[in-house]
């Protein structure tokens, strides 16, 4: 066994189980806890994270002035720029670490699907493979994969009468949709860094906001082309993830891009 699994793999597949037998010996639930969980105690990595965020957002106004005033030296623009985030105690890399941390858990997690809940093999042997001896199950003892209408083990994908390729099951179109608006809510400056973009020479504001809008509407989509190829487990994992982030983002943050639509829904309400 590698270092990555003895100490990534393994510890989450054990507490995917425990959470499988805390709650009834359905692993529907089980992903849902177990997701719950881990954004909880992965908090601490992303908070120093979303902490710089804030600051860089509240310094934006200043680093737009910037922009305009050294439109035309790109040296200059750097060492003004530097100066303002040690002004502001700004340190655009701080919680760089701990959030990448927080990824490589995430794609341990995503490894733990992948090994366990294929559909071309028995999930209860593939666990047991993982498994600390007090959490292993007996030879007799059969994984429940039940959860709604689905089978965890194999993708959420709808066969309909008349259509003769598959289309993608709600709990996979839900989670490309929150992975979407989740997304839009940790894009806070888009809006101002394209305004900037067009007032600066250069095309490096430019190529920052394509990447930020591109990467929008790419990882919902990339959840969709995953989703139909992997276990349904994965799908519905993606969904309470993107869903918690969205929670935590806000209380951070602030709603981001959403920001406008809700203006304006509420102002068709009024």
């Amino acid at each position: 066994m590698n270092i990555f699994n003895l100490f990534l793999i393994g510890p989450l597949a054990n507490g995917l189980i425990l959470f499988y037998k805390i709650l009834g010996a359905n692993m529907g639930l089980a992903i849902i806890g177990f997701s719950i969980f881990l954004r909880f105690v992965l908090n601490p990595l992303t908070k120093p994270y979303m902490n710089s965020m804030k600051k860089m957002k509240d310094v934006a106004p200043d680093l737009e002035k910037l922009k305009k005033r050294h439109s035309g030296d790109k040296i200059k623009l750097a060492q003004a720029q530097a100066d303002l985030y040690r002004q502001k105690g700004v340190n655009p890399g701080a919680g760089c670490l701990p959030y990448l941390l927080q990824i490589v858990v995430l794609i341990a997690f995503f490894n733990v699907f992948v090994k366990t809940l294929s559909p071309d093999g028995d999930p209860t042997m593939r666990f047991n493979e993982l498994l600390y001896s007090p959490l292993k199950f007996s030879q007799n003892e059969v994984i429940n994969t039940r959860f709604l209408y689905l089978d965890v083990t194999r993708p959420d994908i709808l066969k309909l009468p008349f259509i003769s390729f598959p289309i993608p099951g709600p709990i996979l179109i839900l989670s490309a949709l929150v992975q979407f608006l989740s997304a839009k809510v940790m894009s806070p400056y888009t809006k101002l860094e394209e305004k900037i973009a067009k007032k600066t020479k250069g095309s490096g504001d430019d190529f920052q906001v394509a990447m930020q809008k591109s990467m929008v509407y790419t990882f919902p989509l990339f959840t969709l082309f995953i989703g139909m190829r992997f276990a349904s487990g994965l799908a519905l994992y993606w969904f309470i993830f993107s869903l918690t982030q969205i929670m935590q983002q806000v209380r951070s943050q602030g709603w981001g891009e959403l920001t406008p639509w809700l203006e304006k829904l509420k102002g068709i309400k009024s």
